[in-house]
This record gives structure tokens, C-alpha cells and sequence, in this order.
């Protein structure tokens, strides 16, 4: 018998014997009720495809609450500053003094204060939704006064409603970018005030400039945008976690960890510094503008405050993976130089160079706010951070209030405009320089994070 023939049973047995431990593998005894094995393959197939879709699904709604909560951002922050150009129209039109403008700017930082502080828990007794659909609602309020005043006693008030809005909302507003994205949320939660505050301010100028009935236009449009915005929360927004209504839950909480004194106690005087700037630019900056050019033109006032606030949010994006002394350093050094050339504009009346030193100043306004809230954050346990937090923002928005009334206040009573404004820069200058020097000198990894 020749070889291959003598060898063909055993060469049979071989593989009907691997055969049968193949089909022992793939094809596992079936148990009363169970689907052939042709399907019980096909079952998790489209198990997995459901999976897929259903992370699809997922993430396109994270992505939509990152989008929409960046947009109301923009908008809270627009509406904040819309009547910042048409403040010196209100002061000519019912014959008030500059004091009465800073006076309802000053109201809504102090609103804010109250409601980043007071208001700041409502989200998780109330629910996310319910609280940004209130604060949309008071916003638009707020823009109705505006459109219907008839004397600065409404835009007063709506000043306020609009801080106590935007002090509920925002600390909301900022976990949800944040919670949806942590990276991209992150750069967002940063880089949407400063895109709102600068693109409220220009937007506000050219529709009063060029629009028809130019003190109800801009606060029409933006409360059209808010109120869509609300229907997108309505379907977008989770309603998020509640508990019981508690009042000791809406009690301010104020403090600085001793870990992180020294840091606060060194860097809040930039904070406040770079505050009081945007304070000053918001509320008199048009006016000095419009001193510097001698132009009446509205858009061209708003200027300055938007290109204080584009540098800001371009800042803020560019420099965000520098660690908090390195931003501190440099907003402390972009503050100095920018005040300098600031002085420089007004001496001289170039609006071309206080356009610039406006864009120095948003450099430092960025890095110098960024850079102490990153140092500081780290110096807090997770039950400290915010209170600690609370204190950052209580000396941002006091100097915010106070670097825009007590100039006002020096203007009303008979100071020339540019005098003060060279004032109130030698004042910040004195503020940040022991800032830029305590940065310089840390030593340790515990004052440099």
C-alpha cells in the first residue's frame, strides 16, 4: 500500500477529531429556550452597534450643552455691557451727571457679588434648569426696562437684576461647560465672559450708530437671543440633582484657607488691579475715547473695551497651560506696561495708541486674573475651594464697583476726565507692582503652582 493511502485514515481521524474540538469551541451546547447559535452571534453584533450609537447620541448632547451654555455665557455677558456706549446718550438725554452711569454699574457688580455668593446653591436645590431659565427670565427683564427708561431709575434696577442673574447663572453656567468637555469646557468657561462683555459692548455701538431707534434695538435683539436660548435649555439642559430647600445653603461663605493666605494676601491686589481696569474701561473709558478723538461716533467709543477684552479672551485660551506664577508674571508686567502707554495716549491724545495700550491691559487683565486663581486653587481642599473662591471674586468685583464710582465721583464733582483717568492708572499701577515682585520671588512649588 503506498504511503498516502497507508496514512489517509489516521490523516481522517486527525481532523474529524479537530473538527469536533472546533465545534466544541465555537459552538457551545445549547440550553432549553436558547436561540440557535446563528443567532446567538448576530445578538451581540448588534449589541455592540447599539453601544456605538448610543455613545454617539451621548456625546453629541454633551456637546450641545457645551455649546448652548457657552452661548448664554456670551450673551449674559453682552447684555451686561450693551449700555456701556449709550451711557453718555442717557447722561446727555435726561441731563444727569457721569456719576449716575457708574452708580448702575457700580449696582450690578455689587448685584453679582450678592448672587455669586447668596444665590450660588440654588442650582442643586432647585434644579439647573429651573435656575437658568429664572435667570434668562430676569435678563430679558432687565432688557425690557432698559428699552422702556425714561430715566436712569430703571436702568438702575435693571442693572441689578442683571447681577443678580448673572451671579446665579454663571457658577451653573461653568459646570455644565465644564461637566460636558473637561478640556474644551474648560478653555470655554474661561474664554466666553470676556467674548461677550467685548462683543456686547462693539455689537451695542454699531446698532446704536447705524440702527434705527437706537436705545431699544440692542436690548430687543439680545432678549430675542435669550429668550431662544431658554427653549434650547428647556430641551438641551439636564434638570440635574436636587435636595430639600435649605436656607443655611444659601448663606454667603467667605474664607481663605491658611494654606493659601499667603498666595490671596500677594496676588489679590492684581486681582483687584485688573478688575478695577475693566470697571473703569466699562463704565468712562467710552467718554475718554471720545475725548481723545474728538468724535462723537458710538461705535468707534466701544473700541477700547472691546479690544481690552478680545486680548483677555485670546490670553486666557494661549496661555492656559502655563502654570499660575508664570501668568501672574506676566499679567503683573502686561498690566505696568500698558497703564504706561495708556498715560502715554492720553498725554499725547493718540486714540490709536490707547487702542493699543487697551490691548496690553487685556493681556494683563487675562494672565493677571488666571494666573492667581491657578496658584491659589490647588492651596484648597475640595471643601474649602468655594469659599476661597467666594474671597477671589468678592476683591475682583470690588474693584471692579469702586474703580468705576470713585472716578465718576472725582468727574461730577469737576475733574477733568483724563486727569482722573491718569490717576486711576498711577493707582492700579501701585497695585500690581508688589504683585509682579511677591510672583518673582516665590521659591517653593507649594507658593508657584
Amino acid at each position: 500500500m503506498p504511503t498516502t493511502q497507508r496514512q489517509l485514515p489516521r490523516f481522517r481521524e486527525t481532523t474529524q477529531r479537530e473538527l469536533d474540538r472546533f465545534k466544541q469551541h465555537a459552538a457551545p451546547a445549547r440550553v432549553p429556550g436558547e436561540l440557535p447559535h446563528a443567532a446567538a452571534i448576530t445578538i451581540p453584533a448588534l449589541g455592540k452597534a447599539s453601544a456605538s450609537q448610543i455613545s454617539r447620541t451621548r456625546t453629541g448632547a454633551q456637546r450641545s450643552v457645551l455649546v448652548l451654555a457657552s452661548s448664554i455665557v456670551v450673551a449674559f455677558l453682552a447684555a451686561a455691557n450693551a449700555p456701556s456706549p449709550l451711557y453718555e446718550r442717557y447722561e446727555t438725554a435726561w441731563h444727569a451727571s457721569p456719576l449716575i452711569g457708574t452708580i448702575a454699574f457700580a449696582g450690578y457688580a455689587v448685584a453679582v457679588i450678592v448672587g455669586l455668593l447668596c444665590l450660588k446653591e440654588l442650582p442643586a436645590l432647585l434644579g439647573r434648569r429651573v435656575v437658568l431659565l429664572g435667570a434668562i427670565a430676569g435678563q430679558v427683564l432687565a432688557l425690557a426696562l432698559f428699552a422702556v427708561a425714561g430715566s436712569f431709575a430703571l436702568i438702575v434696577v435693571g442693572r441689578v437684576l442683571q447681577g443678580l442673574a448673572s451671579g446665579a447663572a454663571l457658577g451653573t453656567l461653568s459646570a455644565a461647560m465644564v461637566e460636558s468637555d473637561a478640556e474644551h469646557g474648560t478653555v470655554a468657561s474661561a474664554a466666553s465672559p470676556g467674548a461677550g462683555s467685548g462683543s456686547g459692548a462693539l455689537l451695542s455701538g454699531l446698532i446704536v450708530q447705524f440702527l434705527p431707534d437706537p436705545r431699544q434695538t440692542i436690548y430687543l435683539i439680545l432678549a430675542a437671543i435669550l429668550t431662544t436660548q431658554a427653549l434650547f435649555v428647556v430641551r438641551v439642559m439636564p434638570r440635574g440633582q436636587r435636595r430639600p430647600l435649605s436656607w443655611k445653603a444659601v448663606s454667603p461663605q467667605v474664607a481663605v484657607p491658611a494654606d493659601a493666605k499667603t498666595t490671596f494676601m500677594s496676588t489679590a491686589p492684581v486681582v483687584f488691579a485688573v478688575w478695577g481696569l475693566s470697571g473703569f474701561y466699562a463704565a468712562l473709558s467710552p467718554a475718554l475715547y471720545g475725548a481723545l478723538s474728538r468724535s462723537d461716533s458710538v461705535w468707534q467709543s466701544a473700541l477700547p473695551l472691546f479690544a481690552l477684552l478680545a486680548a483677555a479672551t485670546a490670553t486666557t485660551i494661549v496661555l492656559r497651560r502655563l502654570n499660575g506664577r508664570a501668568q501672574t508674571i506676566i499679567g503683573a508686567v502686561a498690566m505696568l506696561v500698558g497703564l504706561g502707554i495708556t498715560v502715554a495716549a492720553i498725554e499725547s491724545g493718540s486714540t490709536w495708541l490707547y487702542l493699543v495700550a487697551s490691548a496690553v491691559a487685556g493681556v494683563g487683565f487675562g494672565a493677571g486674573f488666571q494666573g492667581p486663581m491657578r496658584r491659589m486653587a490647588p492651596q484648597a481642599a475640595d471643601a474649602q475651594r468655594q469659599a476661597l473662591l467666594s474671597a477671589v471674586f468678592l476683591v475682583a468685583y470690588v474693584g471692579l464697583g469702586v474703580s468705576a464710582v470713585i472716578p465718576g465721583a472725582l468727574i461730577s464733582s469737576g475733574a477733568a476726565l483724563t486727569a482722573v483717568a491718569i490717576a486711576l492708572a498711577a493707582a492700579l499701577a501701585v497695585l500690581t507692582a508688589p504683585a509682579l515682585y511677591a510672583a518673582t520671588r516665590a521659591r517653593t512649588a507649594h507658593e508657584i503652582s
